[in-house]
């Protein structure tokens, strides 16, 4: 449900793949078999026989950005924190799902700032934004919802919860998302803009122990129960940063994130010295920005 700018399946094995190194002398053995060793060297070699490329790119994309922009410790810790709040007692199944340990999952957690940061560069949020922000974000819901496939089910999951089924147990059942297992389809506290448009529309607006009719997005088809509201206790000083970086976010113009960074590769003077991957780069060091449009004259 949670919006993320990278949703790449690679990056969980690539952002670890860095220190394994074909030019070693002598490659430490990383499983061994009375049918033979496995070294660094070999796994390193089949991977980038396989996601070299890719693993190459992103990795590039991460040392780019790195150089340009700051991400603090304390900046990757509070966004682990913030998704360790989110996921609660399933943080772990969570990032396991996704083939993350909590240490790669912060190198994705960095890697995403870095990108915001990229996006933000130049992007003003004025004080009537940041208010206005502020306004949409004060109320915020505690809900869970069934997600299903179709909308007969959907029906079908609302009758036995009004007549009394219990939650978590029929999102177990029902639910096709797989931490509905474990959490019972209790998504927590959530504010404005962390969900999708329309499951936001339904919870916003829907009064506590409320069963929802079948809403559907591009997930499927939900059935939502606000648990409960309440009004954010933050002041807008408090959140005032934290605003501002949101609203600059929603300004940004996301398409542009590749030709920044390919600008940056160009200017770092990038030279891949392993003929198998000398054209890993070739999207972003052969990018050319698009010709600016004619303007149409006003009158003829």
């Amino acid at each position: 449900m949670k919006k993320t700018l990278l949703t790449t399946a690679l990056a969980a094995s690539i952002l670890t793949l860095g220190a394994c190194s074909d030019e070693e002398a002598s490659s430490p053995v990383v499983v061994s078999s009375e049918y033979g060793d496995i070294t660094e060297n070999d796994l390193y070699n089949e991977m980038k026989s396989s996601i070299g490329d890719q693993a190459l790119q992103l990795l590039m994309i991460e040392k780019t950005l790195d150089a340009e922009y700051d991400v603090t410790d304390e900046q990757v810790e509070a966004a682990l924190a913030q998704d360790k709040e989110e996921q609660g007692e399933n943080f772990e199944a969570y990032i396991a799902q996704q083939g993350y340990t909590e240490e790669s999952y912060k190198k994705f957690l960095k890697l995403n700032l870095l990108q915001e940061e990229a996006l933000i560069d130049g992007v003003e949020a004025t004080d009537e934004e940041i208010q206005a922000k502020y306004d949409a974000m004060k109320t915020e819901v505690n809900a869970r919802h069934i997600l299903v496939e179709d909308e007969a089910t959907a029906q079908e999951v609302k009758k036995k919860l009004e007549d009394g089924g219990d939650f978590a147990e029929l999102a177990a059942e029902y639910s096709t998302e797989p931490q509905a297992q474990t959490s019972g389809g209790d998504l927590g506290w959530f504010g404005r803009g962390q969900m999708v448009p329309e499951f936001e529309e339904v919870a916003f607006s829907q009064e506590p122990g409320v069963i929802s009719d079948p809403v559907q997005t591009d997930f499927g088809f939900h059935i939502i129960e606000v648990v409960e509201k309440r009004e954010m206790e933050e002041t807008l000083e408090d959140k005032k940063d934290e605003i501002a970086r949101e609203v600059k976010l929603e300004k940004a113009d996301s398409a542009a994130l590749f030709g920044k960074v390919a600008q940056l590769m160009k200017d770092a003077n990038v030279e891949i010295k392993d003929e198998e991957l000398e054209g890993a780069l070739a999207n972003f060091l052969d990018y050319e920005e698009p010709a600016a449009e004619e303007t149409e004259e006003s009158s003829k």
